[in-house]
């Protein structure tokens, strides 16, 4: 298959070059030909922009640092729009706006090309052994025709349902890693400065409800999913008790605590309700309150 790839960074280079060992002939471009000196140098050719990276391919993908970047090469001026034909296919690799691959969409449709938001998740080392999840959007059939291509690139491969969902579903990934590493260095260094090494911190993190995966494994698939906060596993008023020891720790010795705090505040509103003798998973509540929105689903308890 004949593939364009526009964006050669440390991610881009890595997934084309094991599309290209894959077989596939590919034609590619970067703001730096220097980034495409290895691709070259095994038998790809260069385009002088991203037009000439989309003509005559059947797929092109595009792999760039934003929404702006991804808009720009898409829809400006030497771009996928003037040099695509109709019948081919636009997959976005970025992790981009969901507004924004929702607008390039409906400007290529018009062209004939069809377009897929495809971004993807497990850092450099993935997208060199081939082992990225890739979160894909837009219209199904299309996405079977790009399959075997993905397949090269990730091997966990997800269909999240129309253009733009995909990109929703990587942002939220991106969220809770992100966020979740705030938290993470709170209590790592609340541990150390009470004295507990930092050895000993991962190993009860590890070891614990926590590392067990029990947030994944059991608090979204039987609790949240299912919207069934009862029996109670650990009361709430526990969970306040145990998050305010931790932050009078932390004022004691002078350790910021902006995320505990804020947790600490979403128990205190829990209980001020008269939930303290409901489970502690029971604050969820609050945030589909606020939001309007509930989160459920059927689905199994992964094993």
């Amino acid at each position: 298959m004949r593939i364009g790839f526009i964006g050669l960074g440390r991610m881009g280079a890595s997934i084309a070059r094991n599309v290209a060992r894959a077989g596939h002939s590919l034609v590619v471009h970067d703001v730096r030909r220097e980034s495409a000196d290895a691709l070259l140098a095994a038998g790809a050719a260069w385009a002088e922009t991203p037009a000439l990276a989309a003509r005559d391919v059947e797929i092109v993908f595009t792999c760039l640092p934003g929404p702006a970047e991804v808009e720009a090469v898409a829809l400006g001026e030497g771009g996928i729009a003037e040099g695509a034909s109709s019948g081919a296919i636009h997959v976005d690799l970025s992790s981009g706006s969901p507004t924004g691959i929702r607008r390039i969409h409906d400007a290529l449709a018009a062209k004939g090309i069809a377009v897929l938001d495809a971004p993807v998740s497990g850092g450099v080392t993935g997208a060199e052994r081939g082992t990225l999840q890739v979160m894909v959007g837009g219209d199904a059939a299309v996405f079977e025709r790009v399959r075997p291509v993905l397949a090269v690139i990730g091997d966990k491969i997800t269909y999240t349902g129309a253009i733009g969902s995909a990109t929703v579903t990587k942002l939220v990934h991106n969220l809770v890693f992100i966020c979740a590493r705030t938290i993470l260095a709170e209590g790592l260094t609340l541990g150390v400065k009470a004295g507990v090494t930092p050895e000993v911190l991962l190993a009860a993190l590890k070891g614990g409800a926590f590392g067990q995966g029990l947030l994944l494994d059991h608090f979204l698939p039987e609790m949240v999913f299912k919207g069934r906060f009862e029996p109670v596993r650990f009361a709430l008023k526990l969970a306040r008790k145990d998050v305010g020891l931790a932050t009078d720790l932390a004022r004691e010795l002078e350790v910021p605590m902006a995320m505990a705090a804020l947790t600490e505040q979403t128990l205190d509103e829990a209980m001020a309700r008269g939930w303290a003798e409901r489970d502690y998973a029971t604050p969820f509540l609050l945030q589909e309150e606020r939001a309007g929105v509930e989160v459920r689903a059927a689905v199994a308890r992964r094993e």
